[in-house]
């Protein structure tokens, strides 16, 4: 009987991953209600789930319908479901791209139609959006490699930077290099590699990784990734070398899996960005549009054809200190999470 639970439970969970992972812009049941079109360009990790659930329950509570669809890292299929969210009627589309460039089809397809564009967490190069919405990429770069050369400053750096496909992966590798630059040049600290990483993806960080500690001979002081999952590859790499806890390693998201490594020592710092506060914000953002009313964007940011209005959040540095402060006090991650994946000499108390 246990087994045919099993067994259920299996299909049931393979199922609704299906479903999230296939869905498909549907038309909202109330005519009266805003629409606004939420495409993500791939549900996968938990950083998404967290953005379209907060994302959802705002604009709810704003009375807007909220028609989202996941693209699954298929430009194709991204533009395809954007041009079913128009047919739908959306009013604003909140457009979280896979790759910045090819993206600007799916805002001419919305613009066309009248559509008004909110460019989520990752800027749409090239094109006509009304606002972006997303954390300030600059200040997150400083703070990753400024934290590290600040307990490292000298030493042999690993530097693993995010999609080659994305804008805001370039501009934080840029930032990264400008704060490490100065060490750099007085011979304090010495890049033995340094690389893009295509589609953010750990397993190509953790092969990454095991080629640098090969031409380093494992002499290695710090690696500056670029996210928690990057990070999470370079530390697999590190531990099968006994090198985990050695070497400082970088991130960003605070996904559950870092907070635990920062716990334990494998992981020395994330960024943490209190991503239920930007999706609020966007879903606001999105209503007020959909009303013609203004932005209450404050900044400006460049897509290569226009200076883009824009509100840019403020990130927060996440070490063990604290993390009670932070994550686990904003309900992001909890303690029972964190604590039950590490011994007890290792628990936050």
């Amino acid at each position: 009987m246990r087994k045919i639970l099993r067994r259920i439970a299996a299909v049931s969970a393979i199922l609704t991953l299906a479903i999230v992972h296939n869905a498909r812009p549907v038309r909202a049941q109330n005519g009266n209600k805003p629409k606004i079109g939420f495409s993500i360009e791939a549900m996968k990790g938990e950083r998404w789930q967290t953005d379209l659930d907060s994302f959802e329950a705002r604009a709810k509570q704003l009375g807007a319908e909220v028609i989202s669809a996941d693209a699954d890292g298929d430009d194709s299929r991204q533009l395809q479901q954007v041009q079913d969210m128009v047919k739908a009627g959306i009013k604003v589309l909140v457009l979280l791209p896979h790759d910045n460039t090819m993206a600007t089809r799916m805002v001419t397809a919305a613009k066309s139609a009248h559509v008004k564009v909110i460019s989520y967490d990752r800027l749409v190069l090239n094109s006509d959006v009304d606002l972006y919405v997303s954390f300030d990429r600059v200040e997150i770069g400083r703070m990753q490699a400024g934290y590290l050369a600040k307990h490292a400053p000298k030493g042999n750096y690993v530097v693993i930077a995010g999609s080659p496909k994305e804008e805001g992966a370039k501009a934080l590798h840029d930032e990264q290099v400008k704060i490490l630059q100065p060490y750099i040049e007085r011979g304090d600290i010495k890049v033995v590699a340094d690389g893009y990483t295509k589609d953010w993806l750990p397993s190509e960080a953790y092969l990454f990784m095991l080629k640098a500690i090969d031409s380093s001979h494992g002499n290695i002081a710090a690696v500056l990734a670029s996210n928690d999952g990057l990070a999470g590859g370079a530390i697999q790499a590190l531990r099968e070398h006994n090198l985990a806890g050695k070497v400082l390693v970088s991130g960003q998201d605070a996904d559950l899996s870092a907070v635990i490594c920062i716990a334990e020592g494998a992981q020395s710092m994330t960024v943490y960005k209190p991503v239920a506060n930007e999706a609020a914000v966007a879903a606001e953002e999105a209503v007020r549009l959909a009303k013609g009313e203004a932005t209450r964007a404050n900044r400006e940011t460049n897509n290569g054809k226009m200076n883009v209005p824009a509100i840019l959040l403020s990130p927060i540095v996440v070490t063990r200190g604290n993390i009670k402060a932070t994550v686990v006090k904003d309900g992001f991650q909890t303690l029972q999470r964190i604590n039950q994946a590490l011994p007890a000499d290792q628990q936050i108390k």
